[in-house]
């Protein structure tokens, strides 16, 4: 059997996502403000839309259960604005967002405080449904005979310390139901956009990799205008039936950067694999923003970067002085982006 929650009060924690088609950074912020009239304590996840709620302390003054508790969210979502929701719920954050992650859109899934509900939910689920257990390490896991959270729970420490090394003991107390990590209060991180609508459907996979460069290039520029940088980028490609596809990506360092933002907008176009699909347009998201002093750059003995970015700031004093159709840095990248 796992072991029981750390002693104390079981909290209660919910992590829920929001089904939205058309997404602009208002209507998130308006969601938001929904789910704090519920509890103050909210964790945004703008980049696939979802939020961590601890409503521990809400439910006596709701006077109704999680699930109950987590039912009002889900109608109130609904009923004033017409978004469908789905939310797992449990006494842990990785619990909670396990259960989210096999639960479909307009249903929810709660797991109960008691030892035997956190073991009848977690010991039947996959050793990769865990956080921090990636393919490889599930992989690695499989060939010792360990391939679920159970598995996980009931191997020695020594044995899973030799198989996983440091992490092991995090992963193992997961597996167990024992997770401390808080719900850190935050206001949603800033977004940029910029986005193409082609006059027809483009079925041309050239036309969507100029395009997306473009984008890139608007929005390095912005960035750099409003002296911000952006934590990642979110690609998200209309098709003409108006399905669409949203793609998200971690920058390796947060910049505003023109040459960082394209290479990561061409690998995530690049990453849909398009083959004649009739493309409908293009959006292209900065995420996490962020005021440019807190930028880094890595320490690299070429000095390529350095010329990109003195170019980078020539281009942006000709744009200012003649207009953004002047200069344009996605062409003058074009080389360094598709190397």
């Amino acid at each position: 059997m796992s072991s029981p929650p750390p002693a104390g009060r079981p909290r209660a924690i919910v992590r829920i996502h929001l089904h939205v088609e058309q997404r602009s950074e208002d209507l998130f912020e308006q969601l938001l403000d929904v789910l704090s009239g519920i509890s103050p304590t909210i964790e945004p996840l703008p980049a696939d839309w979802s939020a961590y709620m601890d409503i521990t302390g809400s439910l006596n003054f709701w006077q109704r259960d999680a699930e109950g508790l987590v039912a009002v969210v889900r109608l109130r979502l609904l009923a004033l604005h017409g978004v469908q929701s789905s939310a797992g719920a449990g006494p842990t954050r990785s619990i909670a967002a396990m259960a989210a992650a096999i639960t479909p859109p307009g249903a929810a899934t709660i797991v109960g405080d008691t030892p035997y509900e956190i073991a009848a939910f977690l010991r039947p689920r996959p050793a990769a449904a865990l956080p921090g257990v990636g393919p490889k390490t599930a992989r690695t896991l499989a060939r010792y005979g360990i391939s679920t959270a159970g598995d996980l729970a009931d191997t020695h420490p020594a044995t899973l310390q030799r198989i996983l090394g440091a992490a092991s003991r995090q992963i193992q107390n997961l597996a167990r139901g024992i997770d401390e990590r808080p719900v850190v209060p935050a206001a949603a991180p800033r977004s940029m956009n910029a986005s193409h609508r082609f006059g027809r459907d483009e079925l041309d996979t050239h036309q969507h990799q100029r395009i997306t460069l473009a984008l890139a290039e608007d929005l390095g520029a912005r960035l750099r205008e409003a002296s911000e940088i952006a934590h990642a980028l979110t690609l998200t490609v209309t098709y003409a039936d108006r399905t669409h596809t949203t793609r998200t990506r971690t920058l390796a360092e947060a910049t505003a950067h023109t040459p960082a933002l394209a290479t990561t907008a061409r690998q995530l176009m690049t990453g849909l694999s398009l083959q004649r699909a009739r493309v409908r347009g293009i959006g292209l998201r900065a995420e996490g923003l962020r005021p440019a002093e807190h930028a880094t750059r890595q320490l690299t003995l070429d000095d390529r970067d350095d010329k990109l970015h003195r170019l980078e700031a020539a281009l942006d004093r000709a744009r200012a002085r003649y207009g953004p159709g002047i200069a344009g840095a996605a062409s003058a990248f074009k080389s360094i982006t598709t190397s």
